[in-house]
Formats: structure tokens, C-alpha cells, sequence
């Protein structure tokens, strides 16, 4: 009775004063990066659902393409108004950090963004259907592979322009994964991006059960990793009394000091904390793509649309490894003497699996995913540092790892033969014989995943090693250094089968794309060169977003 009573007694109180509830505090401008990719996907689906179909393809890329350049000038005026530096705090409510870290990451994910939009748009590459232009996407993604709906939308010429707002709800939930200050958020986050990859890989015009088989093993590894993670979410709640990253890093390394009466008989259990943090670990590992957990990896890499790889191999790796140094740096500081040598074991066969498999691969799109793996190994290294060059030397890495992913995907596109890619390694024999340009340019991706000096790739390797190396992880360099001899000998590989084998009669052929993929291969050219031949500007500026705000 007593119980009913006070509820009775906190109602008529709020009631009697409702003014007294607070109100939220969100400072729209410094979340405005985010709020704009997430109100154009809004707009997208109204597209979708009120312009007239002849009109929705160019509707749809006029809008990914400003939102995303907006959001980019918004990223640019935050880091110029001083919030990656002396103005960085905790934004809304304590949910999101606006920092250096997360701006450098953001600027990232958009630009690699704004570029994926344009292999998402190309419509040259397949020869027409019924006189109409054809993308990478199913016409009609509902209908069953091969029947009379699909054929009769293809007959029609229906493109799937949806791709585009679902693209900009991924970034959305991309750009807040890094900043997120609080656990909830954090899941939130990882949600709002995973929800449309898993649709986006099911969606390849051509081999249809592979694309709807990948986007299914997608589904359920992804969603084992989130109730890994959720599951660590709450465990880290009933050890201190709170999600935030500053209340559970306080209580890590103070103790419980205020007890919450709810949770008096867990706060402070070492236990809690321990599997807790190792199941959030996993979760992000997993997106990240690191051994044990990069089973997803291959084979949703080969079975999805070409476009959403390049995308998803860029831009899912920027948001997780930000959100993984977030929580190691913010959140588990205190921690360090437990999580090092675990990340150092994770880093060792991530850097090892993923390069000595890759030696077996006989499909390009297979190869580039054990390649994936190794480079998370090379950057775990880069983590592992636990200094301000570790923090930097990985958000460097990051930036000109996706810009090579992003041009090397965008080239496999181009390469094709009656069934749509020529994806098989057998039948890139002579490529540069038939197409030297296409050819060197992928050469030169290669060369940069090889970690070849000259390339950003060497930049990138050389800081992250570095870093490690100063750490005292020295041996993990050795490792890492075997690794990238190891990934050397399956790169060189690809470019001897091109240039130095006889091409087949019946050899694929590289197809001519529009300006929109001639952009983005040539961005990932050029941020390749510059980043490998004048890395120390934007050495800098990584340098200068290496600070946390806590």
C-alpha cells in the first residue's frame, strides 16, 4: 500500500507542476552534419513515394550527392569553428562527442560516401535492356530471381533508386557510431547502418540467390554480434550504475563511488566488468571484420552488388574503428593491462589469417576481402599503441585505406564478360594487354594495399608500426611486417597475371563507364599518390584530431 501510495503521490506532483519536467538540450549546429544526411534520406523516401518514376534516378542522385557535400561543409565549418579542439565537448544530453576524432571520421565517411554515390548511379556498364539504361541494382528486388516479375520490370525499364535514401540512412547511422558518448547510442548507432547494408546486399542485379544468400549470412552474423554487444551493454550497466562512457570510466577507475541503491548488489563487480567490455569488444570486432569474427566477410563481399562493396568495405571500417578507439580510450582506459594482450592475440592471426588465406583466393572480390582482414590486423596495431600517435596514426590509415578500396572496387566493376563481372582471377589474364590504363590503375590500388612505398599505403603502414613500435609492441611489428610480405607475394601476383599472361579469345572485356566511376576511380588515384608522396599535411591534420574529449 505504502508503494501505491508515493506512486500516487509522484503523479499528482508532476501533474501539479508540469512545468517542471525538463526539456532537451540539443545544439542542432554542432549535430548538423548528421541531421542533414538523415533529413535527405527522409526526403528520398518521399521521392520515392510522389515523383514520377522517368524522374526519380536524377532526383535521387542530385540529392545524395548536395546532402552529402553539405554535410561535408558542415564537418569542415566545425573542425574551422574549433569544436576538433579547444571547443570540444559532449553534445546532446551527453549522447554524442564533438571532437577531433569524431570530425576527422566524419569528414571520411562522407567523402567516401559522396564517391560511392557515383558507382552507385553508373548506368553504362551493362548493355541496355529493352532500350533502357541498367544500374548494378535488381529491377524489382521483391520478385522471386529469374521470374516473370522481375522480367516484366526489367522490360519496363524500373531502376531501383530507393538504393540512394537507404545509402544516406547507412551514413547517417555511420556518422554518429564514432561520436557515440554512451553505450545506448552506441547501439542505436550500429543498428540505423546495419539495417540497410543487410537490404543493400541483397539487391545485385546479376546472380541474384548469391546477392540474397550473402545479405542472408549478413543478417544473422550481424545479429548475433548485436546481442553480443547488447548483452555487454548491460552487463557494463549493472557494473557502474550507468551508459556513459565518462560515468562507467570513472567508476573503472575510482570505483563505485555513489552507490545506486537499484544495483548496490553488482556495482563494482569486476566480474560484470570484465565480460561486459569483452562482449561490447566483440561486437565491434565483428564489424571491423577482425579473426574470429570475419566469417560474414568473403562471402557477403563477393555476393554483394559490386557498388555496396566498395562502400561497405570503406566506410563500415572508418565508423567501427572509431567507435573501437572511443571505447578503449574514453571508456576502458583503466583497463589497458587487460585488453592489450588480447587485441595483441586478435591483431597476430587477424594480420596472418587474413594474408595467408588470401593466397588461395581465386575470385578478385574474395581476395580483396581476405585483404580487408589483414589491413583490420594492421590497424589493431595502430590501436594498440595507446598513445596520441596510435590515435592518429589510425585515423591516417583509415582515410587512405578507404579512398584505395573505394577506386579498386570501382575498377572491378568495369571489368565484364557475358554473365555481367568477370570477377575470377583466371579470366583477368592479359588484362593489360587488352586495357593497359585499367589495368595500371588497379596495379597502383594493389601497389597500395602491398603498403609500397610511394603509395599510402606505405604512409599509412609505416605510422600505425611506428606508433606500435614506440608503444613497446615491438613484436607485433615483426608480425605485422611478415604479414604485409606475406599480402605482397598475392598482389604482385594479380599484376604479373596481367600484364605478363597471354589474354584469352574469350577474355572478358573492360567495359567504357560515364563520368560518374571515371570520377571516383580517378579520386582514388589521386588521393593514393598524394597521400604516399605528401602524407605529412595530412599527417598533421590526423595529429591534430588525436585527442578524445573525455
Amino acid at each position: 500500500m505504502t508503494s501505491v501510495a508515493s506512486v500516487h503521490s509522484l503523479w499528482t506532483v508532476a501533474a501539479g507542476a508540469p512545468g517542471k519536467i525538463p526539456g532537451p538540450h540539443i545544439e542542432y549546429a554542432q549535430l548538423s552534419p548528421t541531421l542533414i544526411v538523415l533529413g535527405a534520406a527522409v526526403i528520398g523516401i518521399l521521392i520515392e513515394a510522389f515523383v514520377p518514376r522517368r524522374s526519380r534516378y536524377y532526383s535521387q542522385l542530385l540529392l545524395s550527392v548536395v546532402s552529402l557535400a553539405a554535410a561535408f561543409a558542415a564537418v569542415i565549418g566545425l573542425a574551422a569553428g574549433g569544436f576538433g579542439s579547444s571547443k570540444a565537448h559532449i553534445a546532446a544530453m551527453g549522447a554524442i562527442a564533438v571532437d577531433g576524432p569524431a570530425l576527422f571520421l566524419q569528414g571520411t565517411i562522407l567523402l567516401v560516401s559522396l564517391i560511392a554515390v557515383f558507382t552507385f548511379a553508373e548506368r553504362r556498364l551493362d548493355p541496355a535492356a529493352h532500350g533502357n539504361h541498367v544500374d548494378s541494382f535488381a529491377a524489382q528486388p521483391a520478385a522471386v530471381p529469374g521470374g516473370a516479375a522481375e522480367q516484366a520490370a526489367v522490360k519496363a525499364g524500373f531502376t531501383t533508386t530507393e538504393v540512394f535514401p537507404i545509402l544516406l540512412f547507412a551514413v547517417g547511422g555511420m556518422l554518429v557510431f564514432p561520436a557515440a558518448n554512451d553505450l545506448l547510442t552506441l547501439f542505436v548507432a550500429l543498428e540505423v547502418f546495419s539495417l540497410p547494408l543487410y537490404i543493400l546486399c541483397a539487391l545485385a542485379r546479376r546472380q541474384r540467390l548469391l546477392s540474397q544468400e550473402s545479405a542472408v549470412k549478413y543478417f544473422l552474423l550481424g545479429a548475433f554480434s548485436s546481442a553480443f554487444l547488447l548483452f555487454g551493454v548491460a552487463l557494463l550497466y549493472g557494473y557502474a550504475g550507468t551508459v556513459t562512457y565518462a560515468g562507467i570510466a570513472e567508476v573503472v577507475s575510482d570505483g563505485a563511488k555513489q552507490i545506486d541503491p537499484a544495483l548496490a548488489g553488482t556495482m563494482g563487480n569486476d566480474a560484470l566488468l570484465l565480460i561486459g567490455a569483452a562482449l561490447v569488444l566483440m561486437g565491434l570486432l565483428f564489424k571491423v571484420g577482425a579473426v574470429p569474427f570475419h566469417m560474414w566477410t568473403p562471402d557477403v563481399y563477393q555476393g554483394a552488388p559490386t557498388p555496396v562493396t566498395g562502400f561497405m568495405a570503406a566506410a563500415t571500417k572508418v565508423a567501427a574503428f572509431g567507435a573501437l578507439l572511443r571505447l578503449l580510450y574514453v571508456v576502458l582506459p583503466g583497463m589497458r593491462w587487460d585488453w592489450r594482450p588480447v587485441l595483441w592475440g586478435v591483431a597476430i592471426i587477424t594480420m596472418l589469417g587474413g594474408a595467408i588465406v588470401a593466397i588461395t583466393q581465386t575470385d578478385i572480390k574474395r581476395l580483396l576481402a581476405y585483404s580487408s582482414i589483414a589491413h583490420a590486423g594492421f590497424i589493431l596495431a595502430g590501436v594498440i599503441a595507446t598513445s596520441e600517435d596510435g590515435i592518429s596514426s589510425v585515423l591516417f590509415y583509415l582515410g587512405a585505406y578507404s579512398f584505395v578500396t573505394l577506386g579498386a572496387f570501382a575498377v572491378v566493376t568495369l571489368v565484364r564478360d557475358a554473365g555481367g563481372e568477370a570477377t575470377a582471377l583466371s579470366k583477368w589474364a592479359g588484362l593489360g594487354r587488352r586495357s593497359p590504363l585499367v589495368a595500371a590503375v588497379f596495379a597502383i590500388f594493389l601497389l597500395a594495399f602491398a603498403g609500397i612505398p610511394l603509395t599510402s599505403g606505405f604512409a599509412g603502414k609505416f605510422a600505425v608500426f611506428k606508433a606500435a613500435a614506440q608503444s613497446g609492441a615491438g613484436w607485433l611489428v615483426v608480425v605485422g611486417v611478415i604479414s604485409s610480405a606475406i599480402a605482397a607475394f598475392f598482389y604482385i601476383r594479380v599484376i604479373v597475371l596481367m600484364f605478363f599472361n597471354e589474354p584469352k579469345a574469350d577474355g572478358p572485356t573492360v567495359a567504357v563507364p560515364s563520368p560518374l566511376t571515371t570520377t571516383a576511380i580517378a579520386i582514388g588515384v589521386t588521393a593514393t599518390l598524394v597521400l604516399g608522396l605528401a602524407p605529412q599535411y595530412f599527417l598533421d591534420l590526423a595529429g591534430q584530431a588525436g585527442v578524445f574529449v573525455r
